[in-house]
């Protein structure tokens, strides 16, 4: 054993890619490196202005590079990675975590010398990122995500402003952002004091009363709190005109991405959710993919919309499922150490394509179909958090079959499923009867 490592040291690892480089970057400078032999200074220093990232590009085509690695710093290495790609290299988009140096004096020139030297032998492998077309619009349904937080955000300093006067509107209503929390607010920040004015301003699906709510609405109305409210309204309201312009921009990057001709067929009915965009999302969707996502039990239009603008319509980039529920975090570890499982959990992930699947998987909980049957059973067997992942990672595993297969999705019922569920059980505990010796024996259960 110990002559077969000597000879196997000796031999050592083989260079894979001689004409590899690796930038270390930076958000003022990036240092860039090659092979030792492709030039006199095989390091060099480059700032992050334009003009020099086309200088880096001139140097690598100089020294033959044709592939290139670096670590995915913040967002400082967008701009050079777009420059390199239309430039015609490969660029390789790797961990930092992964990448960690040897033990010892660390600098930005041991760092881009170290990554060279793995790229060199084949030792990185880039992360996944999606063609340069979908990029736009996840910039975009990114955008979208945040300008719909930061009207929450809003949301929560009315309800502060108003709760500092005591006006207890929030525990008559469920919504201050609704039709009648939104007339009631307006309707303050315009002048109107009187409570049982503002209560006629309740809307008929309100289940309290109109003397309960003007009974909320009775406070001290102090000037400091009335002009907050008065800004946090506003900042409301700039921010749902935000959401428009995004809504049209989000409409053009879509359409500018059809490739499917036809229209989805129709499904059931699902009313539209209030942060849903303003454009039939669901036709878009169709003709970019081809297939209607949302016919997938949890999964709306929003869902679907944050998922492909994440990972695009090309599955060809996961060579299987498995491989795509991986990268999503949804599959069971693996951490095994002496033969024994040390841990099964799954990672960590901050994806918000995984996000997204997780809030559609817990939507589930009240669905007549064979996925919220199945969701349902998950709870049954585990806790609510590895019941969600669980039905995240088949809504995930749908979701690429249908990519890659181009077939709809066609639910067979909580019913189907618990029959199938059924006949699983059964054949379970006739085969263990069996190696026990025993017959199973069915019966009619008599009424």
């Amino acid at each position: 054993m110990a002559q077969r490592n000597r000879a196997f040291s000796r031999g050592g690892l083989q260079v894979t890619h001689p004409d590899a480089a690796a930038v270390d970057v930076g958000g003022a400078t990036h240092y860039a490196a090659v092979r030792p032999d492709a030039a006199d200074e095989p390091v060099r220093q480059f700032n992050c202005f334009t003009a020099d990232l086309h200088a880096m590009a001139d140097w690598f085509e100089q020294c033959g590079v044709k592939i290139v690695a670096m670590e995915s710093t913040g967002v400082y290495w967008i701009p050079l990675y777009e420059v390199l790609e239309r430039r015609g290299f490969e660029v390789l988009l790797v961990n930092a975590r992964h990448v960690k140096n040897v033990s010892g004096r660390k600098s930005d020139v041991l760092d881009c010398q170290w990554l060279q030297q793995l790229l060199s032998f084949g030792l990185l492998r880039g992360a996944f990122r999606p063609a340069d077309h979908m990029c736009a619009l996840r910039a975009l349904s990114r955008q979208r995500a945040r300008l719909l937080r930061d009207q929450g955000r809003y949301v929560q300093h009315m309800q502060k402003a108003m709760t500092l006067m005591n006006i207890q509107l929030t525990n008559v209503i469920s919504d201050v952002a609704g039709a009648t929390g939104q007339k009631i607010v307006r309707a303050i920040v315009a002048g109107e004091r009187d409570p049982g004015q503002l209560a006629t301003y309740r809307d008929a699906r309100i289940h309290a009363s109109e003397a309960e709510i003007a009974a909320s609405l009775l406070g001290n109305w102090r000037d400091e709190h009335l002009f907050a409210l008065r800004q946090a309204l506003a900042a409301f309201d700039f921010c749902g005109s935000q959401l428009a312009e995004c809504d049209a921009q989000v409409e053009r990057a879509m359409a500018l991405l059809h490739k499917h001709p036809g229209s989805p067929e129709p499904g059931k009915r699902r009313g539209r959710g209030r942060n849903a965009p303003r454009f039939d999302v669901r036709e878009h969707l169709f003709k970019l993919c081809g297939v209607d996502l949302t016919r997938i039990d949890g999964i709306d239009v929003t869902t679907a919309m944050t998922v492909i603008s994440e990972i695009g319509t090309d599955m060809t980039r996961f060579a299987t499922v498995k491989h795509f529920t991986s990268w999503l975090g949804l599959c069971p570890g693996t951490k095994i150490s002496g033969g024994k499982v040390l841990g099964a959990a799954t990672k960590r992930s901050v994806n918000r394509a995984t996000q997204a699947l997780k809030l559609a998987a817990a939507a589930l909980r009240a669905s007549k179909s064979a996925l919220g049957a199945y969701y349902r059973r998950m709870c049954a067997r585990m806790d609510k958090g590895k019941a969600v992942t669980a039905a995240a990672h088949k809504l995930a595993r749908l979701i690429y079959l249908m990519l890659t297969k181009g077939q709809e999705y066609t639910d067979k019922g909580q019913l189907y499923y618990e029959e199938r569920y059924r006949e699983r059980v059964v054949r379970s505990l006739a085969k263990k009867a069996n190696e026990l010796g025993m017959l199973l024996v069915p019966f009619a259960n008599p009424d």
